[in-house]
C-alpha cells in the first residue's frame, strides 16, 4: 500500500507555490512593506488588518490572533482537509506528479473531501454536455426570453439535467465513482426504488467556492408535471455549507478586490447575476436557498478588505418579503467596515427583467439611485404609520430607536438621529434621548446575562503565559529583534559567514535568543527554511518567530532591506567585539604589565582591533 509523501515533493510543491496566490483567494491582499502582503484574519473577525502575508518565505501570520504557518496549513485551517490532501491538491494545481515512499504511486482516493470535489466537477461538465441535447430545448429557449445566449452560459457553466431517473448516476458510476461517493455529494437521492438523480428535467447552475472548484449546484424548474420546488439545491454536504458561499464571488472577487470603490451587488437568484455580469456590474453576488446571514458577511469583509469606502449594495424587492430581508441584512452590514445600500429598480423589477425591458444601461444606472441601508431599515419601520398624529410619531420613534442604539460608531449614530428626527418630524433632542434610554436598556441586558466572577482568585500554577510579540519587547533589544526580522526574511542572500558569526552570538533577550537557536539549526538550503525554523521555535516564543518572519521590514526596497540586515549581522558582530574589548581593557588594569596575563591580554586586545577593522572594512 502507498505510503507518505516523499519529503522532497513535500518541498518542491511547495516552492513552486506562490503562497499569496492561495491566501490571495480567499483574502483580499495588499502591499504592505518589503516583500509583505497584509489583509484581513481569515480566523477571526476584524476590522483593521493584521494579517501578514510574506510570499518569499511562504509564511502567513496574524499579529491578532496569532494565528500563522504555511500554504499547506492554510489550506488545512481553511479547507479540513488532511496533510495529504493539501499537498495532493497544489500538486495537482500546478502538474506536478507525487512520488510516494512505499511503492511510488498516489494513495487510492476515497470518499472524502478530494472525491467530493471531483464527482461535483464530473457532474458540471455532464450537465454543460447535456444542455445541447435536444431534450434541452425548453431549458434553451428559457435562457434565450432571459436574455442569455451559449455564451453567457457557458461562462457561468449553466446546465441541464435530463429527465431521467440514472442519468448523472449511470455516467458519473461509469467513471468510476461510486454511489456512496455520489450521495455523499448530494447528486443523487435513496429511496425505496434505489438511488436516483437529485436533479430532474432542470437547469442547472454550478455553485463554486472561492477558488473556482464546484461545490454543489442550484436548479431551476423547467416542466409542468415537476412537483418539487421552483428551485432546488444542493443538500448540506462535507464542502457545501449555504451559509457559507455566494454564488458567483468566484467570478467576482477579482473585480470586488481591484474596484474603486469596492463594491459588492447582493442580487436574489442565479440569473440576476448573470444579467448584472453582462451588463457589466461584474461584483455581483447571490445567496444560495438562504436568507444573507452573518457567515456570507465574513467572507465578504476577506474578499473586500479594509476599505473604508468599500460599498455592499443589496437589490432587494420592495415586497413584504424584501423588506425583511433588508432589515435582516442590516443586522449582518453592522460589522462591516464600508457603507451599505439597496437599490430597488423601478417598478420592482429584479436585475435581470431590468435588462431586458430597459437594456444593460438601466442594470448599471441602478447602482448610481442606491439608498443608505439604515435610511432603507428606518423607512421600513415607520412605514403604515400617522406621522401627522403624536402617537404614531411616538410608535416612530418607538420601532427605528432600537436600530440607532445598536450603532456603536457614535458620530455615525448622531448623523442617523438627525435622519430619524427629520422623517418622524421630532425634536431631535427627544429623539436622542429616546436612543440613550434604548442603550441603557441593552446595556443592562448584557450585565444581567454576564457570568458571575468567581470569588477564588486563580491559582499561580493556572496563570496563562503572556504571549511574548515585538511590540512588547523593551527599546533594549531593538538590535536584536530587527536583526532576527532581516536574518528570517533575508538571511539567504547575505554573506553566509557574516550571518554564521552573527547567530553564533548569545543574544541578551531569552525570546529573541529562542528565535535565534531555532534560526542557527535550520538548513537554510531547504525551500522554506524560514517558516521551518519558526515552527520549531521552542514555546511560548513560536508565535514571536512568526511576527517576526511576517513583519514589515523598515527597507524602501529588496535590495536595500538586504543590505540593511547585512548591517544588522555587522552590528550584532561589533557590539560582541566592543563588549569584549571593554572588558579586556579593564582587566588590563588589574595585571601587572610584564606579567603573562599582561601580555594575553595586550596580543587579545590587538587581535580585536584589527576584527573591528576588517569587519568595518567589510561596509
Amino acid at each position: 500500500m502507498p505510503g507518505r509523501i516523499r519529503q522532497a515533493d513535500v518541498d518542491e510543491v511547495k516552492a513552486r507555490i506562490n503562497i499569496a496566490d492561495i491566501i490571495g483567494e480567499r483574502v483580499a491582499l495588499k502591499t504592505a512593506g518589503v516583500g509583505s502582503m497584509k489583509g484581513l484574519c481569515p480566523f477571526h473577525d476584524e476590522r483593521s488588518p493584521s494579517f501578514n502575508v510574506r510570499p518569499q518565505v511562504g509564511f502567513y501570520h496574524c499579529f491578532g490572533c496569532g494565528e500563522s504557518g504555511d500554504v499547506y496549513s492554510f489550506l488545512r485551517a481553511m479547507d479540513h482537509v488532511t496533510f495529504t490532501e493539501a499537498v495532493e491538491s497544489l500538486a495537482a494545481r500546478i502538474g506536478y506528479p507525487l512520488h510516494y515512499e512505499e511503492g511510488g504511486g498516489a494513495a487510492p482516493e476515497t470518499a472524502g473531501r478530494a472525491r467530493l470535489y471531483a464527482a461535483n466537477s464530473a457532474a458540471a461538465e455532464f450537465y454543460r454536455a447535456q444542455l445541447l441535447t435536444a431534450e434541452a430545448d425548453t431549458g434553451r429557449r428559457f435562457l434565450g426570453e432571459r436574455g442569455f445566449d451559449a455564451g453567457a452560459a457557458a461562462h457561468f457553466g449553466v446546465g441541464y439535467a435530463p429527465k431521467g431517473w440514472q442519468g448523472l448516476a449511470d455516467a458519473l458510476t461509469a467513471q468510476g465513482f461510486s454511489r456512496e461517493e455520489l450521495l455523499t455529494a448530494g447528486l443523487v437521492s435513496s429511496g425505496q426504488r434505489g438511488v436516483y438523480d437529485r436533479f430532474r428535467g432542470r437547469l442547472v447552475w454550478p455553485i463554486r467556492d472561492l477558488t473556482g472548484q464546484t461545490i454543489g449546484f442550484g436548479a431551476r424548474r423547467l416542466f409542468d408535471d415537476d412537483n418539487g420546488p421552483k428551485y432546488l439545491n444542493t443538500p448540506e454536504t462535507t464542502i457545501y455549507k449555504k451559509t457559507q458561499v455566494l454564488y458567483g464571488l468566484d467570478l467576482a472577487k477579482r473585480d470586488i478586490s481591484r474596484g474603486e470603490p469596492r463594491r459588492v451587488v447582493v442580487v436574489e437568484g442565479y440569473t440576476d447575476v448573470m444579467a448584472c455580469h453582462l451588463a457589466g456590474v461584474t461584483t455581483a453576488v447571490a445567496t444560495c436557498g438562504t436568507a444573507f446571514g452573518a457567515e456570507h458577511m465574513r467572507i465578504l469583509k476577506r474578499v473586500m478588505g479594509d476599505e473604508k469606502s468599500a460599498e455592499v449594495v443589496f437589490t432587494f424587492d420592495p415586497d413584504a418579503a424584501g423588506q425583511k430581508a433588508a432589515v435582516r441584512a442590516f443586522a449582518e452590514t453592522r460589522t462591516l467596515n464600508a457603507q451599505s445600500f439597496v437599490a430597488v429598480a423601478p417598478d420592482g423589477l429584479d436585475p435581470c427583467d431590468l435588462r431586458l425591458q430597459r437594456g444593460d444601461g438601466a442594470v448599471r444606472l441602478l447602482m448610481d439611485t442606491k439608498a443608505p441601508m439604515f435610511e432603507f431599515v428606518i423607512d421600513q419601520r415607520i412605514q403604515g404609520l400617522n406621522l401627522s398624529t403624536v402617537e404614531g410619531r411616538l410608535a416612530g420613534l418607538s420601532a427605528a430607536a432600537p436600530l440607532l442604539a445598536d450603532i456603536r460608531d457614535e458620530p455615525l449614530r448622531r448623523r442617523y438621529e438627525h435622519v430619524l428626527a427629520r422623517r418622524l418630524g421630532e425634536d431631535l433632542a427627544e429623539v436622542h434621548r429616546a436612543v440613550q434610554r434604548e442603550r441603557r436598556r441593552a446595556e443592562a441586558k448584557t450585565d444581567d446575562a454576564a457570568p458571575p466572577v468567581p470569588d477564588e482568585s486563580p491559582r499561580e500554577a493556572d496563570a496563562p503565559v503572556l504571549r511574548v510579540t515585538v511590540a512588547s519587547l523593551p527599546p533594549s533589544a531593538g538590535l536584536e529583534r530587527d536583526a532576527l526580522m532581516g536574518f528570517l526574511q533575508f538571511g539567504h542572500r547575505i554573506d553566509s559567514d557574516l550571518l554564521t558569526r552573527a547567530l553564533g552570538l548569545a543574544f541578551q533577550h531569552p525570546a529573541l535568543d529562542a528565535v535565534r537557536q531555532s534560526i542557527v539549526a535550520a538548513d537554510m538550503s531547504r525551500p522554506g527554511w524560514a517558516a521551518d525554523a519558526v515552527t520549531a521555535t521552542r514555546e511560548p516564543y513560536r508565535s514571536l518567530g512568526a511576527e517576526l518572519l511576517t513583519a514589515a521590514f523598515p527597507a524602501r526596497d529588496d535590495e536595500h532591506a538586504v543590505m540593511s540586515t547585512t548591517a544588522l549581522a555587522r552590528g550584532l558582530v561589533m557590539r560582541s567585539l566592543d563588549g569584549e574589548k571593554s572588558d579586556l581593557l579593564r582587566a588590563i588594569q588589574r595585571v601587572a604589565p610584564d606579567s603573562e596575563e599582561g601580555r594575553t591580554v595586550r596580543l587579545r586586545l590587538r587581535e580585536l582591533d584589527l576584527e573591528r577593522q576588517a569587519v568595518l572594512g567589510a561596509e
